[in-house]
């Protein structure tokens, strides 16, 4: 197959990097880049080297596949053009606004032929693709991550912001959804939720702890795994991945010894991975590493635990009310 020809639809920072990489990757032709902003699109344009498209319904016809890094609001408008005039697409995660309209989207890239990637960046992490290898049968979740505050992405909740990322992870590696979710959060520098705790409890008994913040005095990603015999410790940040056992102590009748290896990570940029998959997937026609059904999954955790967060907030309410009485 000829070089893939790629626009990427949206120019703000995540859109940027897209084209950055884009603009150099092998294999692929990044024929322009189209935002709604066209001050923003030239300049974007201008800093890679690329034209820009006046109109979205330019694009049809010039490329065989497109990034969506627009917002959330717009994902299932633009994602559903763009499949229907016969391109794929990687759409930026969430997959859209709600779970319905992601699986909408799935059922039309299905009925129209077409790949529908979903941008959950973390799965394309080196370290969590060797957390991948050595998992096994996961008992115990702790994840924490936690963002300092910018005015990117306030138009979702955190949930779906940051801890999207992790909800996903935990799904993949569990191969189940929870039977039961419990969930905190408050808003404190925005209209919605900025830090949130969630406990997960799955049919085979796992627990997922996960604490998501965008409000944070310091960047932290880290993910905790405890299966039998074994715990892993993930830096999402360093790309690591650092294996715990009890094993026999040096000292004969002692007490056993926790040892510690770091498995092999080959360490790379997660969205260049991202980005080669997605044109792989299109030049094979087979299935994306993320596609739309799990994304759409994910979302659908992250809606339940929204709901279960409001549901927290009106009994904190009411309690504070009753304490006024």
């Amino acid at each position: 197959m000829s070089n893939v020809r790629m626009a990427v639809i949206g120019a703000g920072s995540f859109g940027r990097h897209h084209v950055r990489l884009l603009s150099q990757m092998p294999g692929v032709d990044l024929v322009g880049i189209f935002d709604i902003d066209p001050e923003r699109a030239a300049a974007v344009a201008h800093e890679f080297g690329c034209p820009v498209f006046p109109i979205l319904d330019a694009v049809a016809g010039q490329i065989d596949a497109a990034i969506v890094a627009t917002p959330t609001s717009t994902h299932a408008a633009v994602a559903a053009q763009l499949l229907s005039a016969g391109a794929d697409v990687l759409i930026e995660k969430p997959i859209a606004q709600t779970s319905a309209e992601g699986l909408r989207l799935a059922e039309l890239a299905a009925r129209h032929g077409r790949i529908l990637q979903v941008g959950h960046l973390e799965r394309f992490n080196p370290a969590v693709e060797a957390l991948e290898r050595a998992s096994t049968i996961p008992l115990f979740f702790e994840i924490h991550r936690l963002s300092v505050f910018t005015p990117r992405s306030l138009d979702v909740d955190v949930v779906l912001d940051l801890m999207i990322h992790d909800l996903d992870i935990v799904l993949a590696l569990t191969r189940e959804e929870p039977s039961e979710i419990r969930a905190a959060g408050i808003s404190v520098l925005s209209r919605k939720v900025d830090i949130a705790n969630v406990r997960l409890a799955f049919p085979s008994g796992c627990i997922a702890n996960l604490t998501a913040s965008r409000v944070s005095t310091e960047k932290i990603r880290k993910l905790r795994l405890f299966q039998p015999g074994q715990y892993l410790s993930l830096d999402y940040q360093r790309q690591d991945l650092l294996s715990f056992s009890v094993g026999p102590s040096p000292d004969a009748g002692s007490q056993p010894a926790i040892g510690f290896t770091a498995l092999p990570v080959e360490r790379a940029e997660p969205l260049a991975r991202e980005l080669e998959s997605f044109a792989a997937a299109v030049r094979s026609r087979g299935a994306p590493r993320v596609d739309a059904f799990q994304a759409s999954r994910a979302l659908r955790v992250a809606e339940a635990v929204v709901a279960r967060i409001e549901e927290h907030a009106q009994v904190v309410t009411r309690s504070l009310a009753r304490a006024r009485e």
